[in-house]
């Protein structure tokens, strides 16, 4: 399966969580539900801070996501019930029309999105500025 947007797979079940542990810095796998709203995951902890995933973001929120086959960088943060609150409201709601439930800490999940090669720009030097006032000179 490939996937070029989080809609595509919007109605998948669950996703695969990569991050990395704080101590040994080895990769630490979770597979959550998981839910989409304007191009990112949301991830609802039932144990909040508690979560080892959690305290992992919190150190270092570089992650990365599978969902099928193909994986994806992406950054990870853990939502404040104040400055977030509109949006901890709108996922929780999404989460439970697609679970039957959205409780518990939101997890926004950002896909990294690759940045695509500089252009190459290549400049004549005869059409340079410089040239055309040395012509003259």
């Amino acid at each position: 399966m490939t996937w070029s947007s989080s809609q595509n797979v919007a109605d998948n079940k669950v996703l695969h969580l990569t991050t990395l542990r704080r101590r040994t810095r080895l990769p630490r796998k979770t597979e959550i539900w998981f839910v989409v709203h304007s191009d990112r995951f949301y991830l609802f902890v039932e144990t909040g801070e508690a979560a080892a995933w959690v305290k992992n973001i919190r150190r270092d929120p570089a992650v990365t996501v599978r969902i099928g086959e193909p994986r994806i960088g992406a950054t990870a943060r853990v939502l404040d019930c104040k400055v977030d609150r509109e949006l901890w409201e709108q996922a929780a709601a999404i989460a439970d029309r697609k679970y039957g439930w959205g409780n518990g800490l939101p997890v926004e999940i950002t896909p990294v999105v690759p940045r695509t090669a500089d252009p190459v720009i290549t400049v004549n030097p005869s059409d340079s500025p410089c040239a055309a006032r040395a012509k003259t000179t």
